[in-house]
């Protein structure tokens, strides 16, 4: 049985509906932030080993969400992990991606670790999240009528943040969900190309999709204050899709949680008002 659910980036845009669909199901989420001023948070953060104490105790199982603000996850989640791991937390579910193949670098080092060491665990591999639509590239869709990207023809099948909270809320309190690796996608591969028709559709005026070269979309992204590095990595993951690496979709979704994935043209119809330069409530 499980009652109390540790969920890192609890504020985050998996981790926040992770936590509402505990809390419909029953299950007390401990949302863990740097700044806790709800009953519901506690204070964590993953440099400070001395704030894992607290937040493990009573804790039945943990969502794992990695720092966005740095690359070496397995150095700074290793503490938490070993901490959860001797005090025999039910399972450990980790958000890592579709691209990230365990024992490869970020997240990937980390699958490698659970699988090696955790008794039960489930390592969530989406692909991109529809989300971005409304988040990183609402600003040049409303401002440029441009989504950038290198990905030239590449398909991606985009799934809704919220689709993926389902599967990992069965992982954290289905005391027989088995481990392993799940692949989530939404129901349909698109190119950024039959996006920016989707959403000129919803927006009402017209959406490119504007082509960027691996290089110049490094560049841009360095341009936002992320690390050279981390943007080159980036960068890179979108020239992997013009060559096809996430022309795929999955049933796990469907099988998991009973129901079909967000369609894309639902999610933006859901959220019309932002293209028109307000954000939906």
């Amino acid at each position: 049985m499980v009652d109390r659910v540790l969920v890192t980036g609890g504020t985050g845009k998996t981790g926040a509906l992770v936590a509402q669909q505990l809390t419909a199901r029953g299950v007390e989420p401990r949302i863990a932030t740097r700044n806790a001023t709800m009953p519901e948070q506690v204070r964590f953060e993953w440099g400070d080993v001395a704030s894992h104490r607290t937040a493990l105790d009573g804790v039945d199982a943990i969502y794992l969400v990695a720092p966005t603000d740095r690359t070496d996850h397995l150095t700074v989640m290793r503490p938490l992990l070993e901490q959860a791991v001797a005090q025999g937390v039910a399972q450990l579910v980790l958000l890592s991606a579709s691209s990230i193949d365990e024992g490869g670098p970020m997240m990937g080092e980390v699958h490698g670790w659970l699988n090696a060491n955790a008794p039960r665990w489930t390592i969530l591999r989406p692909s991109w999240f529809m989300q971005n639509f409304v988040t990183q590239h609402l600003p040049s869709i409303i401002n440029e009528g441009c989504i950038y990207s290198a990905t030239k023809h590449g398909r991606i099948p985009f799934i809704d943040a919220a689709d993926i909270a389902a599967v990992a809320v069965e992982a954290l309190v289905d005391p027989v969900f088995g481990s392993g690796e799940r692949i989530l996608t939404g129901p349909e591969a698109l190119s950024y190309d039959e996006v920016a028709d989707r959403i000129t559709a919803v927006a009402q005026r017209p959406v490119h999709h504007c082509r960027l070269s691996v290089e110049q979309l490094a560049r841009r992204y360095a341009g936002f204050g992320i690390p050279e590095g981390y943007a080159d990595t980036l960068a890179r993951m979108d020239d992997a899709i013009s060559y096809g690496s996430e022309d795929r979709t999955t049933t796990e979704v469907e099988q998991i949680t009973g129901r079909m994935p967000t369609k894309l043209t639902a999610f933006l119809a859901a959220h019309r008002e932002a293209y028109q330069g307000r954000q939906s409530g």
